[in-house]
């Protein structure tokens, strides 16, 4: 059977939130950017409703809009942040990190501790799915994305969009490093289905064909 994905548009930056599960009820929780409670408890209903057993907490990067609502994962699940730690410093710099985008100082939950580092290659499973992790820097240095290959899915995060790729203008962006990452994506089979950090969904056969970011 493949992957049951459920998609939560959240936070005032409108970031995608997945939940990923599959037939064994086993699940995990993808770039949880809840910026308030509520969005949280509509995620929370969802996973109780359906009988899930939340085994991970992922991060393509650490950026606020993609992290606010792992306290409220951490706290109700007991998962921790798995991540890539070259965003470490942003990470636990948040307030710092949200006044350099925004200009002021927003209210959020404290930041959980990190748990594992993805590094690139590394798998993350649960139930019979299993993500391979794929560094992809340029968004931020450690901006990574998660493939399956049996479901022919890829969560990209910031780092490619339907039209467009990530901006490269904050802390830890690199327009030489992103190029560099699209380039490893473009490898992937064009029937691959990608799932952004925000607006809709596409596969890499549309953007090898439309993206000018994803022509080589």
């Amino acid at each position: 059977m493949s992957m049951n994905i459920k998609t939560f548009e959240v936070n005032p930056l409108s970031e995608n939130c997945y939940v990923v599960s599959d037939e064994t009820k086993e699940a995990c929780i993808i770039d949880c950017g809840c910026s308030v409670e509520s969005e949280w408890n509509n995620i929370k209903h969802y996973i109780e409703s359906e009988d899930l057993q939340v085994k991970h907490l992922l991060n393509t990067h650490l950026h606020f809009d993609h992290v606010w609502g792992n306290a409220y994962a951490y706290r109700d699940y007991g998962v921790r942040p798995e991540a890539n730690y070259e965003d470490l410093r942003i990470y636990e710099n948040m307030d710092e990190q949200i006044r350099s985008v925004v200009g002021i100082t927003l209210p959020h939950p404290p930041m959980p501790p990190l748990g594992t580092s993805l590094l690139d290659g590394s798998t993350v499973t649960f139930g019979n799915t299993t993500l391979t992790v794929i560094t992809t820097p340029g968004h931020s240095r450690g901006s990574v994305c998660f493939y399956s290959t049996n479901d022919h899915a890829l969560f990209s995060g910031d780092t490619l969009f339907c039209g467009s790729c990530g901006r490269t203008d904050l802390a830890g962006g690199s327009y030489r490093d992103i190029m560099m990452s699209l380039q490893k994506l473009m490898a992937l089979p064009d029937e691959t289905k990608v799932y952004s950090g925000h607006g809709p969904s596409t596969t890499i056969a549309r953007e090898k064909t439309y993206n000018p970011y994803m022509r080589s």
